[in-house]
């Protein structure tokens, strides 16, 4: 009997090891190649797949429109035996993406009071933007928030094909006129959770957003206008989304553990065909090979069925080249901050008075200083506040001072409460810079930057008996200078296609007012067991949906226009000073902000509404693109999905030469380096352009024709521009060995503008 019982406990342990070897993979094959003898290609994919596995529960998804191919649980021989197959382009393991986590509308000019935009009854674009339907790929919806309220909409659009899905904590009768589409797409994530034999998951497979980012974000993008609205207290006033009225759809593609690529791509392929008009994915992974790359591949076919999809570029800065959603066919956002702070203030013992931001809205401190410590010990894991890594006895009752970075901001003030501190100052190091975040701390606590952390921590060394008093200003307005551009904003150079300035632009990522889900607290920790229908977030996951409902009222405005059409216009009218007429400046030091971290500058919905000219692209122009780089032509098939293209007619010589809205000139070994772009006249008929051109010394640039005359709206030209790198003309930034500049079309009523970066050498 226990010789059964041991062979019984040998097979089940060799059967969870061969399930628990299995990964995700995703599989794209040869749509075009399917048997006559299958009647569907999802007959076709589940054969491919029962050619090698028996069990069924491997098949975890079948994608027909921004992919074709499946998603299943395989082992590494299983995989390798699909590669072999002539009908198969390729055979991926899944990527795991991340998250990139009121006044607003305002600071934008998209206040209902503004009467006119660009020549527009601000109403006629209300009732326009009812027919736009935003989808959000994220961790979900709380369709109770008031954000959802479909008070005054009309009937949903009668192409619209989605639905709301039903779960265990989800009725589909939840869903209204605003929100029109919640579904849920989880396999993937439960595969890596424990795969199909062990389900361990404790979260429920429903729409619902048990995380916050997801409500933050579709409320961001387009949340009715909610009177009242504030995070306990701070941002008080009026919360609204960009395009008010737009539909919602939301997606949940992510989960507590991240965002599967396999999920991402079902959610992607499910919202296409639903009939969206915009994507939204504040959400990224690292950056590589366009064919390699889930979102870019999905983010192809959307845009060539008139989806604009706008993307996160990442919350990696300052560190160079740290860019995700690079692909020149998708909206590439980077984060600025508004003309709002939330300033905090700390009396040292010395009588000196620093200042910081914080959320906190607890009990004060009251009016006595208590002690102020830093931990003077060796290891970095207590200065950091790491969980477990302070004494009690040491900081009981004490302020206690928390370097920034590892651990999240919020949870270094629940290491020291739980250790008996009484306050908190959050100081920044190098990494961060200047860049203060405010956040809902659980204990009284301010963040402070590095220069004004370096005096706090120089305090603590040379003083006999330091102390600290911390107080809070709520929040105040205008102020100046704004916008900065945030220092965990992902910056350039585009390390897949250097000649391609990313990001395209910023919005506005910095302290941002949004609707939250009622399951967790303001901060996300266990203990924080506060509720509330508003929170006030940071992230480029926060400008992504800016840009993505500013995009939806321009498709409202232009609705035949293409999704590069509308890219072309909120990139040539964004802004490249703040509101003290100074150049934008870059929070990570303080200094000029560059195009490497601005792109083209700062979103301007008013002027993206009448951009006077576009720079157009169309689907052939990228595959172009993707002909340059050197892909094999199964490679441009993996983005492209047409078995029918080839590199032999439509190719650049030079990425660069794609009809792109700004320049990104790397000379290498040449000295001469010549594009042609083309203008389409979206404003007046009649219309005379003049270029300008501003750059750095050390280059040389030629415009021709300099004047471009538009007979008829909808006409199109052409202008080639020539850049000569000066023989010893000296690198106007050495460091980075780069330079910038600009290209300007315009005349009396609209200015289009395009960056130049020059690069002599890649990163």
């Amino acid at each position: 009997m226990a010789s059964v019982v041991w062979l019984f406990s040998f097979w089940f342990a060799c059967l969870s090891l061969s399930v628990m070897a299995k990964r995700t993979y995703i599989v794209q094959m040869n749509h075009h190649q399917k048997p006559l003898s299958f009647a569907t290609h999802d007959d076709w994919y589940s054969a491919s797949l029962q050619s090698l596995s028996s069990s069924s529960d491997d098949m975890l998804y079948t994608y027909s429109t921004a992919y074709h191919g499946f998603a299943a649980a395989l082992d590494p021989e299983q995989a390798e035996a699909l590669r072999k197959s002539e009908s198969v382009l390729g055979v991926y393991e899944e990527e795991v993406y991340n998250l990139h986590t009121t006044r607003s509308a305002e600071f934008l000019g998209l206040d209902h009071e503004l009467g006119m935009w660009a020549g527009h009854p601000t109403q006629d674009l209300n009732v326009a933007s009812q027919d736009v339907i935003i989808g959000v790929l994220d961790t979900g919806v709380w369709p109770e928030s008031r954000s959802f309220d479909d008070s005054g909409m009309t009937r949903v659009p009668a192409r619209w094909r989605g639905k709301c899905e039903e779960g265990p904590d989800f009725q589909a009768s939840v869903c209204n006129k605003k929100l029109i589409g919640a579904r849920s797409f989880s396999k993937g994530y439960r595969m890596a959770s424990g795969g199909n034999f062990i389900k361990t998951s404790k979260e429920k497979e429903s729409p619902r957003d048990v995380d916050g980012h997801g409500t933050h974000t579709a409320s961001t993008a387009a949340g009715a206008h909610v009177a009242n609205a504030s995070l306990l207290g701070y941002a008080s006033g009026t919360a609204r989304g960009m395009a008010t009225l737009a539909r919602v759809a939301a997606y949940k593609v992510c989960w507590s553990t991240g965002c599967f690529g396999s999920d991402i791509l079902a959610g992607m392929d499910r919202a296409i065909v639903d009939g969206v008009d915009v994507l939204s994915l504040s959400l990224g992974g690292g950056s590589g090979p366009y064919y390699r790359d889930t979102i870019a591949i999905g983010a192809f076919t959307a845009m060539e069925m008139g989806i604009f999809v706008s993307c996160s570029a990442g919350n990696s800065g300052p560190s160079k080249a740290s860019l995700a959603n690079v692909a020149p066919w998708i909206m590439t956002v980077g984060a600025g901050t508004l003309d709002r702070d939330f300033p905090a203030y700390a009396l040292l013992g010395n009588g000196k008075k620093i200042a910081g931001v914080s959320l906190y809205s607890g009990r004060g401190m009251g009016k006595k200083p208590v002690s102020l410590v830093y931990s003077k010990g060796n290891s970095s894991a207590s200065n950091l506040c790491l969980p477990g890594s302070l004494e009690p006895a040491y900081v009981r009752g004490k302020v206690v001072i928390c370097d920034r970075g590892i651990n999240a901001r919020v949870e270094k003030g629940l290491v020291v409460r739980d250790a008996g501190g009484v306050g908190m100052i959050l100081a920044n190091t190098a990494v961060s810079g200047e860049e203060m975040v405010a956040d809902s701390h659980l204990l009284p606590a301010v963040a402070v930057g590095r220069k004004t952390g370096d005096v706090l921590r120089a305090y603590v060394k040379s003083a006999a008996n330091p102390t600290a008093l911390l107080s809070f200003g709520g929040t105040v307005l205008n102020v100046r200078p704004s916008p900065v551009v945030a220092a965990f904003s992902s910056r350039g150079p585009n390390m897949v296609t250097p000649q391609i300035l990313k990001p395209d632009l910023i919005g506005p990522g910095v302290n941002i007012l949004a609707a939250w889900s009622e399951a967790l607290g303001p901060t996300g920790l266990e203990k924080d067991t506060r509720k509330t229908q508003f929170n006030i977030m940071s992230g480029t996951s926060m400008s992504c949906p800016h840009i993505s409902g500013v995009a939806a009222l321009i498709k409202a405005a232009h609705p035949d226009w293409s999704p590069s059409a509308i890219k072309s216009a909120l990139m040539t009218t964004a802004y490249t000073r703040d509101n003290t007429r100074s150049p934008l400046s870059d929070a990570a030091d303080g200094g000029f902000s560059t195009p490497f971290a601005h792109g083209s500058g700062h979103v301007d919905p008013q002027k993206a509404l009448s951009p006077g000219l576009v720079y157009d692209i169309s689907a052939q122009g990228y595959v172009a693109f993707l002909c340059s780089l050197g892909y094999s032509v199964e490679h441009v098939q993996v983005v492209v999905k047409r078995h029918n293209v080839t590199c032999s007619s439509a190719m650049f010589t030079d990425p660069g030469q794609l009809n792109y809205p700004s320049f990104s000139v790397l000379f290498g070994s040449k000295r001469v380096v010549r594009y042609t772009r083309e203008l389409t006249n979206v404003g007046a008929a009649g219309s005379v352009y003049n270029a300008t051109v501003a750059g750095p010394p050390s280059v040389g640039v030629t415009v021709k024709p300099a004047t471009l005359v538009f007979k008829n709206v909808g006409e199109k030209k052409r202008y080639t521009v020539t850049f000569v790198a000066k023989k010893g003309g000296k690198v106007q930034n050495r460091m980075s060995r780069s330079a910038f500049g600009s290209i300007v079309w315009s005349n009396a009523q609209h200015q289009v503008k395009s960056p130049v970066v020059y690069a002599w050498t890649q990163l």
